[in-house]
């Protein structure tokens, strides 16, 4: 059974209607560049990929305008194509496009989202099929851990639950980004958990997982200590060996995202920790690594 947008959705769509999309760039000083980025297929088909200098009262949408074809509804508060590509069904499956900033799904609309600098803009069309809702995802690293969301700086947290080893190579590639790791545990803070999934899963925001992507919005599940695959139907496809890993963003009532870097052995966390880079996640929903090779989640349906 297909579901359809929520109303907070529908809501925050037509709240974002009110204000003007505008034609390409405002007017105003400059903020500072930002990542624009345009896929289809869960990031598997590149589509443009530019960084541009956003002004003042610059929102995603002028972004997005000036550089592609863009139809909008609701009064240019919502996406409908870009460069030809609407939203619809495709062999029956429902698809349309959904944006990112810095890694984290936006609650409001493209023309509500006003650039501060230095953000990640990812604009990706996908089957909607299992979810319409993805809190967050891996591929746009280093983001959000460097500048926080759209603007807004929030404290970085690594909580190591038995990682051994990975737990280094998480905070190394951390700093290695210039993340400064908050100590304690503040309120509001992005969260990376690095360690086994026995121990994970006791997280609230990481038991979201084991419900499923229309829950997580991670295309991935644990069977004991085996790492399994899903489809962008929501489908079990396959099956990782023992020393795979699993990397991958969530979030829990809408709070700042959550990383998952896990694997069913100690092995496997370290092959996740291991891939905390830009060849490994970027353009990518999630990952499962194995053999030190990156497989994008969702996997594409047989």
């Amino acid at each position: 059974m297909r579901r359809r947008r929520g109303t907070a959705v529908a809501i925050a769509l037509l709240g974002a209607a009110l204000a003007a999309a505008g034609c390409g760039l405002g007017p105003g000083a400059d903020v500072g560049s930002v990542e624009l980025t345009v896929t289809r297929e869960f990031g598997s088909v590149p589509v443009l990929h530019r960084s541009l200098e956003a002004k003042e009262s610059d929102t995603v949408m002028r972004a997005l305008e000036a550089d592609a074809d863009v139809e909008t509804r609701f009064g240019g508060g919502f996406v409908h194509a870009i460069d030809g590509v609407a939203e619809g069904e495709r062999e029956g499956d429902p698809y349309d496009w959904f944006f990112f900033v810095d890694g984290v799904e936006s609650p409001v609309g493209a023309a509500d989202v006003e650039l501060q600098g230095d953000e990640r803009v990812w604009w990706d069309y996908r089957d909607w099929s299992a979810t319409n809702h993805v809190p967050a995802v891996v591929g746009s690293w280093p983001a959000p851990f460097t500048d926080g969301v759209a603007g807004k700086p929030y404290p970085v947290v690594l909580e190591c639950e038995g990682g051994g080893s990975a737990c280094a190579a998480a905070r190394k590639a951390l700093k290695g980004q210039g993340v400064e790791l908050a100590s304690g545990s503040p309120e509001r803070a992005i969260r990376m958990l690095v360690g086994p999934w026995n121990r994970l899963r006791k997280d609230a925001a990481a038991q979201l997982l084991e419900a499923g992507p229309a829950e997580s919005g991670i295309y991935a599940n644990f069977e004991s200590s085996e790492l399994v695959a899903l489809d962008e139907n929501g489908n079990l496809d396959r099956r990782f060996g023992s020393g795979a890993g699993l990397v991958a963003a969530t979030s829990r009532y809408g709070g700042p995202p959550v990383w998952l870097v896990t694997g069913g052995t100690a092995a496997g966390v370290r092959a996740a920790a291991d891939a905390l880079d830009a060849a490994h996640l970027r353009d990518h929903y999630a990952v499962a690594i194995e053999g030190g090779q990156a497989t994008p989640l969702p996997v594409k349906a047989r």
